[in-house]
């Protein structure tokens, strides 16, 4: 049990980086800092699209439309913060205390 509850904290923490690096990817690219046009920053952004607009997908159509604000960030970075919360409180259950 401790292994799935190290499995389950590593795949939160993993989610929680990527969507850090995509946020501040955004970020720089709408300041015209980064230019879409470089090769590898059209590969790191394109890449980590590919990789969360799956999860952003299902949030997106739950929200209303917000025009260009896009919520669905701030919503999965609430649930994933619950999550680790919930994995944090609830460790005594997988080291079996």
């Amino acid at each position: 049990m401790i292994t799935l509850f190290q499995a389950l904290t590593l795949i939160l923490n993993v989610v929680w980086f990527i969507m850090i690096a995509h946020i501040i990817l955004s970020w720089l690219i709408n300041f015209q800092v980064l230019n879409v046009r470089q090769p590898l920053v059209a590969q790191l952004w394109f890449g980590l699209n590919r990789l969360l607009d799956p999860i952003y997908a299902p949030i997106r159509r739950m929200l209303p439309n917000m025009g260009g604000l896009d919520l669905a960030p701030l919503v999965l970075f609430i649930v994933v913060i619950i999550l680790q919360r919930a994995l944090i409180n609830n460790a005594g259950f997988f080291y079996g205390f």
